[in-house]
């Protein structure tokens, strides 16, 4: 049995909840479940092409990363099959649901490769502000997991930014708009 996106209206939820809403719910965290993801792998692309001074540092900060990444999603998930539908994880799902790009650098300088990072956790950040305040409005557990995850992933955003701070608190990579624009400015700084 296959659900459409557009066809997440469960057949049962969990109490106190509308069937209606939770579809909107799953729907809402099933882009989230992509999000988280296509991030986990993306993470795990940086790990294994990061090259340069500052390698090892970077190599050692993902990997916790990945794995709190990897934890979120499979929270997302049990939350989706909480609510009565079905957590859609395979590749051909993300690909085909997903509204972004993918990750575009390829072997690069640690600092490009954060460059790069900043605006990736930029647009997830984004997409679970956005997830939090429409969660809101329809249930607070929903919405309290989707905090706990953004607060984490503000903290690993603070964390790749701290390699492209400077003294004086600004953002080397901060007007940039595009992965590439914000690895070369990332990469202007080794």
């Amino acid at each position: 049995m296959t659900t459409r996106p557009n066809d997440l209206t469960p057949k049962y939820t969990v109490p106190g909840i509308e069937r209606e809403a939770a579809g909107r719910l799953i729907g809402l965290l099933r882009l989230r479940l992509h999000a988280l993801n296509d991030l986990h792998l993306t993470l795990k692309h940086v790990h294994w092409n990061v090259v340069g001074p500052h390698f090892i540092a970077v190599h050692e900060m993902i990997d916790p990363q990945v794995d709190q990444v990897r934890e979120m999603a499979d929270d997302v998930a049990e939350r989706i099959a909480a609510l009565g539908g079905i957590a859609q994880g395979t590749p051909g799902a993300l690909v085909k649901e997903r509204t972004w790009d993918d990750y575009s650098i390829g072997r690069a300088d640690a600092i490009a490769h954060l460059g790069a990072l900043d605006v990736v956790y930029t647009g997830v950040i984004e997409g679970v502000r956005a997830a939090v305040k429409e969660a809101g409005e329809i249930d607070p557990a929903t919405e309290d997991l989707l905090i706990g995850q953004l607060r984490d992933l503000e903290q690993f955003q603070w964390f790749v930014r701290a390699h492209l701070e400077s003294s004086r608190g600004t953002l080397a990579t901060g007007d940039a708009h595009s992965e590439e624009e914000a690895a070369a400015k990332g990469a202007e700084l080794s």
